[in-house]
């Protein structure tokens, strides 16, 4: 599947820690059924999805997987999904994944956004431009 953007040359995937991908507010999808249950969920309430596909083995993904949580904690209007790449391979080739992690930001199941690589700072930054244009778009109404 994708390549880590920091993966270490000969690193042996059992040498890899152990991270939680789904805590805080975030739902580890398992099967494609699952994610598109989710989508619809997130559209039927009006809610953005995040969705992070990492993998288990990626420096860059574990670094930021606590930081993903926070944000799940920090955005509780958005709905926050993480994939992993080699559990549902075929699924992430579709959204063609080639590095992790890579983020995608979606309303009404559609891409509105896209980020590829663990950078914290962009990453909040995307989110609160469009936390705010939501409250904004809610303001007009």
């Amino acid at each position: 599947m994708g390549n880590c953007l920091d993966r270490l040359h000969g690193q042996n995937e059992s040498e890899s820690h152990s991270v939680n991908f789904g805590s805080g507010d975030v739902q580890l999808i398992t099967a494609k059924e699952v994610w598109d249950e989710k989508l619809s969920e997130a559209s039927r309430n009006g809610k953005i999805v995040v969705a992070n596909f990492s993998a288990s083995w990626c420096g860059p993904c574990r670094m930021i997987a606590p930081f993903y949580s926070e944000l799940s904690e920090k955005y509780p209007s958005f709905m926050f999904l993480t994939v992993d790449v080699d559990e549902l391979t075929e699924f992430s080739s579709s959204w063609d994944i080639r590095a992790t992690p890579t983020f995608f930001i979606l309303k009404d199941g559609q891409q509105i956004d896209k980020l590829v690589g663990a950078n914290k700072p962009e990453l909040q930054k995307k989110l609160a431009a469009i936390a705010d244009s939501v409250v904004n778009l809610a303001v007009q109404c």
